[in-house]
This record gives structure tokens, C-alpha cells and sequence, in this order.
């Protein structure tokens, strides 16, 4: 019996959402990723799962590269469907193995982008303020900058996350595994002042923990934090493309830069595997020798 593509591909979302409990970001990824290889078969004529032999694990391949997709999202999309392969394996006994025989492309050398200090002063400089947005912008710079965090795991803080007196807070990162960050007396200052003369005035009545808040009173969104580093941005007159996951590149290659050990890194970071973490010590490798190319006499 012929199981139908769609039914094998709803099964496994509610899966990956329910069992492996992976993150609402995550699902809509697996999702697309999915969809997005089941209009192939469609396109291919292929209407059974168990129709996809390694030629056409290929074709598919082949057609990623053809629209112009990094390698990096080709790989995620090959990670998607094998792992898709793997659960209609297991549940309704379709052949996987035209998907584990396919490798993933190498990766592409490229560096993750980070502020360096001068310019991390800069985006501070450029939100100072009294007013109630500015409290809770510069609150949020300072958190991201202190932590390391995601901005997923920013805008999931609540308030009794945060311990004041140990100036720690508890994260909730991937794979919904907790982890506590310490931060420092600059984002505490941030913090205090956002909670007592901002917080209150950005809530307009409403009701719920979130720390940090939008205009209209809601939880902040990860949208929502985006539209705000790009406003620091234009502030401080900085050109180069910003991206949230910057700022946590900045806290990783700054600590890394001024001695920090790489396992105390990882932990902050919240990396399951240390070969995550391994990637910023290239970036600091790389701004040691331009420093020295620049300023050394007989460079």
C-alpha cells in the first residue's frame, strides 16, 4: 500500500514539534525544508516516497545549487529530508537509503561578522537616552552584548528569570535545555533603570511577565528586536549590514580575544559541541595577524 507523501510529512511535524520538542523557529524550518522537496517529487512526477533512488536524491541536489542556494542551506535542506527518510523509515518501512548514501557539500570558509569594540561604544553611544524607548533599547543591547544570548532566548526572558543579587539569568536555549549566563554591573544598571522608569509605561495596563516589551505593551518579538539594532545602527552611523547574531559573535571573539578559555565560552554560549565554539578562535587568529600586517614596522 501506497502511503501518501503528505500524510508521512504531517506525521513527522507533529514530531519533530511534540517529541523532539525543537523550537517553533526550528519546526517552520524542517517544514519548508519538507514542502519544499515534496513539490520536487510532485514536479518529477513522482507520487511515492519509495520511488527516490540516489539519482534522484541527486537531481534534487542539483536543483538546489540552481537556484543559487548557499551551501550552507543546502546542507540544512539535505539534513531536513534525510532526517525525514529516517522517520518514514522507521514508521511505515520506506526506503532511506538514497539520502544516508548523500553527502553534504563542504562548507564554505566563511567567518562569522562581529562589531569590534570601538564600534560596540558606537551603538552604545548612539541609544542613550531617558525617554522609555531608549531605556529599553540600551537595556537590550546591554543584555546582548553581556550574555551572549540568542535573540530568541532574549525575548523568552521573564522576570523571575533574573537573580539580581548573583547577576545571573536562566535561559531557556535550544532543544529547551536551561542554562544560567552571569551578567555584568553595566547590564544590571541597564536592567534596573529599564525596570523602574520604562517597563511600567511601555505595558499600558496589560498583563504578563516578558521583560522586555514593545510599544503597545505585548512581548517584544524577534522581528521586533531586528527593526531595533538596525534603528541603533542608522544612529551611530554604522554602515556595515547588521544581524542580531553579530552582537553574539562580538560577546564570543571579545572574550576569546582577552584570554577567556574555550570550554567557559562554549558553556555561555550554550554550544552543544565545541567545534561551534572552536570557529571564533579563527576570527581572533585572523584579527591578531591584521592587527600586526597593520602596526608591525617590518610587517
Amino acid at each position: 500500500m501506497t502511503i501518501l507523501p503528505s500524510i508521512v510529512r504531517d506525521e513527522y511535524i507533529s514530531y519533530v514539534r511534540l517529541e523532539k520538542n525543537y523550537s517553533v523557529y526550528t519546526v517552520l524550518e524542517y517544514e519548508n525544508d519538507v514542502e519544499a522537496f515534496l513539490s520536487f517529487l510532485e514536479g518529477e512526477g513522482l507520487t511515492d516516497l519509495n520511488e527516490v533512488t540516489y539519482p534522484v536524491a541527486r537531481l534534487y541536489v542539483t536543483t538546489l545549487y540552481d537556484n543559487g542556494l548557499s551551501r550552507a542551506t543546502i546542507s540544512r535542506k539535505i539534513s531536513s529530508v534525510r532526517s525525514f527518510y529516517k522517520f518514514a523509515n522507521a514508521r511505515y518501512d520506506i526506503n532511506d537509503n538514497a539520502f544516508r548514501a548523500l553527502h553534504h557539500p563542504k562548507k564554505e570558509e566563511r567567518l562569522p561578522a562581529f562589531f569590534y569594540e570601538e564600534e560596540m561604544e558606537q551603538l552604545f553611544s548612539a541609544c542613550v537616552g531617558e525617554d522609555k524607548k531608549s531605556l529599553r533599547d540600551y537595556a537590550i543591547l546591554e543584555m546582548l552584548y553581556a550574555t551572549g544570548i540568542r535573540v530568541s532566548e532574549l525575548t523568552s526572558i521573564r522576570l523571575g528569570d533574573i537573580d539580581n543579587h548573583l547577576g545571573i539569568v536562566m535561559i531557556m536555549g535550544k532543544g529547551r535545555k536551561e542554562r544560567y549566563v552571569p551578567f555584568g554591573s553595566f547590564a544590571q544598571s541597564a536592567l534596573d533603570e529599564f525596570r523602574e522608569k520604562s517597563r511600567l509605561l511601555l505595558m499600558k495596563q496589560k498583563e504578563h511577565d516578558f521583560l522586555f516589551v514593545n510599544l503597545r505593551g505585548d512581548p517584544l518579538t524577534n522581528r521586533g528586536v531586528r527593526h531595533i539594532l538596525n534603528g541603533m545602527m542608522e544612529k551611530a552611523s554604522l554602515h556595515s549590514k547588521i544581524y542580531p547574531h553579530m552582537i553574539r559573535h562580538s560577546f564570543a571573539t571579545h572574550l576569546l580575544a582577552a584570554g577567556a578559555d574555550l570550554r567557559s565560552v562554549q558553556e555561555l554560549l550554550g554550544h552543544s559541541h565545541l567545534s561551534s565554539t572552536q570557529v571564533y578562535t579563527h576570527i581572533t587568529k585572523e584579527h591578531l595577524r591584521k592587527t600586526y600586517m597593520n602596526t608591525h614596522p617590518r610587517a
